[in-house]
């Protein structure tokens, strides 16, 4: 399958530290990928990379068959949906659900002087529908629970249909509730033929949705293990990542992690 993202030797370099570490790494478009680790690991600045908002010091990034520093990051920028808690700080609280989501098709994220046309409003409904949203339509982005807002962004972030998602922590904060109905739908969207290649960052075996394909495991930086989830997800590869003896169990596709008594 094609390549939509690939790494070669990359190094992201700060105050004489390697946040990333001369990381290989490749994504087909029919993939669906977890990374995972502990806090300070790189995940999030891999997903930086991957968004093209970070360069890297040394080694190359190319995403979509293009590579960063040869090409026009804010023409490659549209073909990448994002969601993360940062983007969620950036959109008004005043604004509505829909207008959050149809924004997308400008990259911008607040509704000002931008002419709409009618099929960007039946896109945007439709993708509302598809994230259990159309009923919250109206309603202004401030006044949503915290699952609410994450199903939000990740609607903004597919309505321009994206040649490959990132999720940085769709879940993180939310109650048991929540997660598990945006696991749900995540599971669903990532089983779905049509669905663009995903990278999701999260720290919890638990969140991994149902139909993710593959793992990347970091640990200061650097992979710890890359590959399939089946033959990849193991006990050794956690306790390798996270430095703590680990218990892994799978149910039905869904993993649990404890630490070995």
């Amino acid at each position: 399958m094609p390549e939509v993202l690939e790494f070669s030797d990359v190094v992201v370099r700060r105050n004489a530290r390697d946040i990333v570490a001369h990381l290989d790494w490749t994504v087909a478009d029919d993939e669906r990928w977890v990374i995972l680790g502990p806090n300070g690991a790189g995940k999030t600045t891999v997903l930086q990379l991957a968004d093209t908002l970070l360069h890297p010091t040394s080694g190359t990034v190319t995403i979509l068959g293009e590579r960063m520093g040869r090409t026009d990051v804010f023409e490659l920028r549209p073909r990448i949906g994002f969601a993360s808690s940062a983007m969620a700080r950036r959109l008004p609280p005043e604004e509505t659900v829909l207008n959050v989501v149809l924004t997308a098709a400008y990259s911008v994220t607040g509704r000002w002087r931008e002419a709409y046309e009618d099929i960007d409003e039946r896109r945007a409904l439709r993708v509302l529908s598809e994230w259990s949203l159309d009923h919250l339509a109206d309603r202004t982005f401030g006044t949503l629970s915290d699952g609410e807002q994450k199903r939000v962004q990740i609607a903004r972030a597919v309505m321009t249909d994206p040649e490959l998602l990132l999720l940085d922590e769709p879940t993180a904060s939310l109650d048991l509730g929540a997660r598990e109905e945006l696991l749900t739908l995540l599971s669903g969207y990532a089983q779905a033929p049509t669905t663009p290649a995903m990278v999701m960052v999260t720290h919890h075996v638990e969140e991994i949705p149902v139909g993710f394909t593959h793992v990347l495991l970091l640990r200061d930086g650097a992979a710890v293990a890359a590959g399939p989830i089946a033959q990849t997800l193991t006990a050794e590869s956690l306790t390798a990542a996270f430095g703590v003896p680990i218990v892994l169990t799978e149910d039905g596709g869904r993993y649990a992690a404890r630490a070995a008594s």
